[in-house]
């Protein structure tokens, strides 16, 4: 087995290289030829070649309409009076088989004519102007590298292979039908549009199928697609090959399936597709396939059924069923392929001699059977060839200068002798018209036309039939993100409910949540992670979570931001309720108190107690309960310079009160000589020293209040989820000024108490006020660390309970032994029992 490689350094050797005569299907003679090339028959090997064993010999399969069609626009041309007037298009049409090697024969055939030119010299003049084809990709790629060494344009109705755009590789090449790298991008689009993120995709092993998957892949990886798997099969395939790729396919998690197939791989994967019993896959197809009436069938119903891609936009051309069903084998009888289609349509044999078929007695009707070379319901291929034609045709209009040097309208063209092939290639590039349909022909700068397909989708008629089903178009001339659109018909899916497959690697994260990737997993597999305490995220899928603005936190479920919750010590909650309800309760029991002894104000211990200081210091007492409630509620500015005021002057009143009391029971009992009275200036005096205790404090407020008054302050920092309104001290030193004056008087206040507690027990007043001190004391050294480290309104609280605690500590231990004996015990409400004791040592 050898193989032997010739390179062709110029046009002349190329020329005498494959000079070796090729004859074409059909043809005819013209002012003009048109070549044609296409795969009339498909080549389909049983098996891949080995290298010690006899190829088996090729299996074609018609594709005959694309031919047919061809000659009806030639046939139109030449009867138009329009177009070419007076200037006769002829045309060569070769086989090309589906495959390289035939394709390169086509080719010379189509350049060199019929002749032999081994050992002559090659002119370079070739014997068609133009060429129409070829069907496949890697066909095509061959026929436009040979044509383009001699400059002649080809003009393919059915490559998409975006390979063919490139210009310094294929100058004189162009196409009526679109580039994969549209349909590649419009089937990324596609399958985002309808939310699979996983997908599996397998491709034909040649030029189409690896040039447009990898441009698939490239547009799906840009927009969040993941392919699970990437298989490739050809014609060449082995059954061991093929059958690997149907298990990758069935064991894989993607339940939708991109398949970038030719005709002739779809048909070899679909054949092991049915031996293992591959259901259940949502298929996204190419336009080769996607709208092939011969894989709509029941066969392959069970797989394909539901099947949704993008194909040629379907077209009428007036004329060309009528054109079709004229063909019949008298129209060249010596032309075998008409022989051919006759006898493969009609199950018949010209020959009589064989056994078991019926002979054809040429009286058969196309109009009588049901064809796929007939019905132009579906005529989308075709059309293209149809469109090429008339380009060419439009070209050399242009080129010939038709109609340009005379007024009548069926004037003729200056026909040259010799057409240069670059300047058809230059007229072809700058064509621009519209058929008979209204559609418009013109190539762009890389030899495109513009790229629209059709949304086709496999769907059953009321007859049970897989019918194809136009559910959406796809412009790229549109503006970018608007090219694909749906036209709002249902549209049927491969799963058994007929609801939307879902084909993920990972369940979409609800809002609230957002994507974690997976290490050494592809981005589409990923975990759900709850956005973070003050982050949200709204929407499914999110990357990331958002922070929420300032004043904003977010909700339970992490979706959306809603108003940070304003804390505050307010009357209706529990604790403030309970605070509001002791602090009443304190007030309230004062002001008994305070009747109660205005009650027994003429009695001997009332006076004892020197019922004008008791008198102002219950009135006190009761200031102090009052202003707790200025702790509570919506801090205000006048609520929250209020409130340390009130506390301040209050229990600044309410301990200058004792003081003055301990003061005044200290110099009442030092004088001790009988018959020695108090001084008359002592209730003078024991005002003073209330009224100026007092007064400093309420200077001290002043100023506080002159200088940097409280106010109410949102609190965000020590707590992010909420907003702690509280009130803001202004000047600490101001407020510390105010608690440290009190913590003085009481200082001097326990001290006095002290030194008097062994004063007489029947009126030992002294020792009531040490214990209050002692409470009182106690209170507020412990509220310090409490106050300082308590958060938000747990602040306030520790507050309003060192005012209520001490209070209740004044008022008890002041005041309730002296109402015991009032209420209790009204026998030793009696100045002998008051002053019994002093009296038996005067004795």
């Amino acid at each position: 087995f050898c193989v032997c490689v010739f390179i062709a350094e110029d046009e002349t050797a190329l020329c005498e290289l494959l000079g070796s005569p090729v004859l074409p299907l059909l043809s005819k003679k013209g002012d003009i030829t048109i070549g044609g090339a296409f795969s009339v028959y498909t080549q389909t090997p049983k098996s891949s070649p080995s290298l010690t064993e006899t190829p088996e010999p090729l299996i074609c399969s018609r594709e005959f309409q694309f031919a047919q069609t061809m000659m009806f626009a030639i046939e139109e041309i030449n009867n138009s009076s329009s177009l070419l007037p007076n200037v006769s298009v002829g045309y060569k049409i070769f086989d090309s088989c589906g495959s390289t090697l035939p394709s390169t024969r086509a080719a010379m055939g189509l350049i060199n004519g019929q002749e032999r030119t081994f050992g002559k010299t090659c002119t370079g003049q070739s014997t068609v102007h133009a060429i129409v084809g070829a069907s496949k990709s890697s066909s095509t790629i061959v026929l436009s590298q040979i044509a383009g060494i001699f400059q002649i344009p080809v003009i393919s109705h059915f490559s998409t292979c975006a390979c063919l755009s490139n210009r310094k590789v294929h100058p004189s090449f162009f196409r009526t039908i679109p580039s994969d790298y549209y349909q590649s991008r419009a089937l990324a689009q596609l399958v985002k549009y309808f939310g699979w993120t996983w997908v599996g995709a397998v491709r034909s092993d040649n030029d189409y199928g690896n040039n447009g998957m990898a441009t698939f892949i490239e547009a799906a990886t840009k927009e969040g697609i993941c392919v699970e798997y990437s298989e490739a099969i050809s014609g060449s395939s082995s059954y061991e090959q093929v059958e690997r790729v149907v298990r990758v396919i069935k064991t894989g998690t993607a339940k939708v399936l991109v398949a970038f197939l030719d005709s002739d791989g779809m048909d070899i994967l679909l054949e092991e597709a049915l031996r293992q019993n591959l259901t259940g896959l949502q298929w996204v197809g190419s336009e080769s396939w996607i709208t092939a009436h011969h894989l709509a069938t029941m066969k392959y119903s069970g797989i394909l059924y539901g099947s949704i891609g993008f194909a040629i936009k379907k077209a009428k051309v007036a004329g060309l069923q009528d054109f079709l069903l004229q063909v019949h084998p008298s129209q060249d009888p010596q032309n075998h392929i008409l022989k051919e289609f006759w006898e493969e349509t009609f199950g018949c044999s010209f020959q009589s001699s064989l056994q078991g078929t019926k002979q054809c007695s040429g009286s058969e009707r196309l109009r009588d059977i049901k064809n796929p070379f007939t019905d132009v319901s579906e005529l989308r291929i075709s059309n293209n060839v149809y469109k090429a034609v008339y380009a060419v045709a439009h070209a050399m209009h242009s080129m010939l200068k038709c109609g340009e040097n005379s007024e009548t309208v069926n004037a003729s063209c200056t026909l040259k002798s010799i057409l240069q092939p670059k300047e058809v290639v230059k007229h072809i590039q700058d064509v621009n018209f519209s058929l008979k349909s209204g559609e418009k022909v013109y190539f762009d700068e890389r030899g495109d036309p513009a790229a629209t397909y059709q949304l086709v989708n496999w769907q059953r008629n009321p007859a049970g039939d897989i019918v194809f089903v136009v559910v959406g178009s796809y412009d790229a001339s549109l503006q970018s993100g608007k090219e694909f659109t749906m036209n709002g018909l249902n549209i049927t899916w491969v799963t058994e409910s007929f609801e939307r497959p879902v084909s993920v690697c990972s369940e979409s994260c609800p809002p609230g949540f957002r994507q974690a990737m997976i290490k050494g997993k592809p981005i589409c597999c990923f975990s759900c992670i709850t956005c973070a305490a003050g982050e949200i995220s709204n929407s499914t899928n999110s990357a990331k979570c958002s922070p929420c603005p300032l004043g904003y936190w977010s909700n339970e479920d992490h979706n959306k931001c809603v108003p940070k919750v304003i804390e505050f010590l307010s009357y209706e909650e529990t604790m403030g309720t309970l605070l509001t309800a002791f602090s009443l309760f304190g007030a309230g029991l004062t002001l008994v108190l305070l009747f109660v002894f205005f009650w027994f104000r003429h009695t001997p211990l009332v006076k004892a107690s020197n019922s004008e200081l008791s008198f102002l210091l219950l009135f006190s007492l009761t200031l102090c309960f009052l202003c707790s409630l200025t702790f509570i509620g919506r801090p205000t500015d006048w609520s929250c310079m209020l409130r340390h005021v009130a506390f301040g002057i209050a229990f600044a009143l309410c301990i200058s009160c004792i003081l003055t009391k301990t003061i005044t029971v200290v110099i009442a009992f030092k004088a001790r000589t009988p018959g020695n009275r108090v001084p008359q200036c002592l209730a003078s005096h024991q005002r003073m020293g209330v009224v100026g205790g007092t007064f400093l404090q309420v200077l001290v407020c002043v100023a506080w209040l002159a200088q940097a008054p409280p106010f109410p302050h949102k609190n965000t920092i020590y707590a992010l989820e909420r907003i702690i309104l509280e009130c803001n001290l202004g000047s600490s030193i101001g407020f510390w000024v105010v608690l440290g004056y009190i913590g003085l008087l009481a200082v001097l206040c326990l001290i006095l108490a002290f030194l008097a507690r062994k004063l007489p027990d029947n009126f030992n007043e002294a020792k009531f006020i040490t214990f209050s001190m002692l409470i009182f004391s106690a209170v507020w050294v412990t509220f310090i660390p409490a106050y300082v480290s308590s958060p938000g309104k747990f602040t306030v609280a520790v507050e309003i309970f060192a005012i209520l605690a001490s209070s209740f500590g004044l008022l008890f231990c002041i005041f309730a032994p002296k109402c015991y004996i009032l209420l209790l015990k009204p026998e030793r409400n009696t100045k002998s029992h008051i002053m019994g004791r002093d009296l038996q040592k005067n004795n």
